[in-house]
């Protein structure tokens, strides 16, 4: 778009081609108008040098400045911004059928598991492992980015044929104002208990923030009936169906039974009884499969075309097993909160575990006072833990670390190993056969953030894979040793003696 057609009340001279709309200087590329914004503790005009050094070829200021590109003057950049977004992007929104998903625990999963549902060559999705449809891949700053960023995935979306966008939708992003403005096509919940509590300082703060979905929702809004909290968002929804146990239900989990590959399910909707199986494994899961499978049914999407996606559901980083044929189990998972870790560890036993050892961490700059809940939750149920790096952003491993033993001080089944990798490396070597070595915290994440930067990190799958073959490797080669009873291979005497006459 043309810099002009940006500013149509404006005389601008300069012909430029814009390619892209930045607020921040770090992530400017080449042909992108600079947005010189007003945070709290930055002020954007400070970069713009930065900006243009990485390609920027303009910027919007609200103030006199001395830079080396051209720079459109307006009363208020950050007033300004709606209709910039609005007019590059053509609002995308308008075009398709948003979906927020929120809760405490579970949205990654259920809105992962509604993209794969309606397909993403349909549905793009927009969470905490990042953003994507079929041939489109981005980073997202946030789990809920602000509107630059969504409106940019939302364009993406479209010209890459989707019809649909799921995002996870965090009480923070309310909070901070990200979805500002966002009208929704369908919203849901999977349940409320106390998280990011630094943030909203209490839990009515938090519950008011998830409710914000609800109040910007125009379409079905998906309740757990079974959730403490369900009057509470079904007092400010307009469409409300629901999922849970009872026969009440919408949808109703009338029966469920879970193994390790997978579960049988039997839900009733519509008067009507399914039977059929899923690969995914939990209880929280089925409740996860419920909430994803009503928002669809809502949106119109046939009860058959759920079942017959239903065999290639997968979420990554959640519930994942690494295997490469040893004798114990390794399971990765993104659960960081005291109710997710307990279901967790409730299923993992259920699996007949014979110990379970588990790599965990909390992040840096968030609910400090859940800590110690966490650290409990992992240490009852472990024979031993190992507490990590996990996003630490300015504090101290140790620290984060001393904070998780607060309730353990009776137990003597717990250390620190700052390195990430490191840890996951000690937890696999300790692992014997029927064991399960649980990872915890990271999921798919690929990066740690330390000091305000994002440290690139292999991964805890692979870090695990690593882990596993070079065990697996080490054990091969002592196999191929001779046993200590066998009779070693040694040179013949005569051969020796002959050599040593012709000397």
């Amino acid at each position: 778009m043309k810099l002009q057609d940006l500013f149509p009340k404006q005389q601008i001279e300069i012909d430029l081609e814009i390619t892209g709309l930045k607020t921040n200087s770090r992530e400017v590329e080449p042909g992108d108008l600079f947005l010189c914004i007003k945070g709290v503790n930055v002020d954007r005009h400070d970069y713009i040098e930065d900006a243009a050094s990485r390609g920027a070829v303009a910027a919007v200021v609200s103030r006199d400045v001395d830079c080396s590109i051209p720079c459109v003057r307006v009363p208020d950049v950050d007033a300004a911004l709606d209709g910039i977004y609005d007019r590059f992007y053509d609002r995308p929104q308008d075009k398709l059928c948003v979906i927020g998903v929120t809760g405490t625990d579970g949205k990654t999963s259920t809105a992962s598991i509604i993209q794969k549902f309606l397909g993403d060559e349909n549905c793009g999705y927009i969470g905490t492992n990042g953003v994507s449809c079929r041939g489109y891949e981005a980073d997202s700053p946030n789990t809920t980015p602000d509107k630059g960023h969504w409106m940019e995935f939302f364009r993406a979306f479209l010209d890459h044929g989707c019809r649909y966008a799921v995002m996870e939708a965090s009480s923070e992003a309310f909070h901070y104002g990200r979805l500002k403005g966002l009208r929704f096509d369908a919203a849901a919940i999977s349940n409320v208990t106390s998280e990011h509590l630094n943030t909203h300082k209490t839990l009515e703060n938090y519950i008011a923030c998830k409710q914000q979905l609800f109040v910007q929702n125009d379409g079905p809004s998906v309740l757990n009936r079974d959730d403490a909290h369900f009057e509470e968002f079904r007092a400010v929804s307009k469409h409300v169906v629901t999922y849970g146990r009872g026969e009440e239900n919408d949808l109703q989990i009338k029966a469920y039974t879970l193994s390790p590959g997978g579960t049988d399910v039997t839900f009733v909707y519509g008067g009507k009884e399914y039977d059929f199986s899923s690969p995914l494994v939990g209880a929280f899961n089925v409740e996860n499969l419920a909430e994803a499978m009503l928002v669809c049914l809502s949106l119109g999407v046939s009860m058959d075309q759920l079942l017959v996606r239903m065999p290639t559901l997968h979420v990554e980083g959640r519930m994942e097993a690494v295997s490469l044929g040893q004798s114990y189990g390794v399971i990765v998972d993104y659960a960081h909160t005291p109710n997710g870790i307990q279901k967790l560890m409730d299923f993992v036993k259920g699996l007949g575990a014979k110990r379970i050892i588990t790599v965990s961490g909390q992040a840096g700059g968030r609910d400090r006072d859940k800590r110690k809940f966490v650290g409990e939750a992992i240490a009852r149920n472990s024979y031993h833990c190992i507490w990590t790096m996990e996003d630490p952003r300015f504090e101290e491993v140790e620290d984060i670390a001393a904070m998780m033993s607060e309730n353990i001080r009776d137990l003597h089944n717990y250390e620190t190993v700052t390195d990430r990798q490191g840890a996951i490396k000690k937890a696999i070597g300790m692992a014997r056969k029927g064991d399960i070595v649980l990872i915890l915290g990271k999921g798919a994440e690929e990066s740690n953030v330390v000091r305000g930067e994002d440290v690139p990190f292999p991964g805890d799958i692979r870090c695990a894979e690593m882990a596993i073959q070079k065990r697996l490797e080490k054990r091969s080669r002592r196999l191929q040793r001779p046993h200590p009873t066998q009779t070693p291979i040694m040179p013949q005497r005569t051969t020796r003696k002959k050599t040593s006459e012709k000397r």
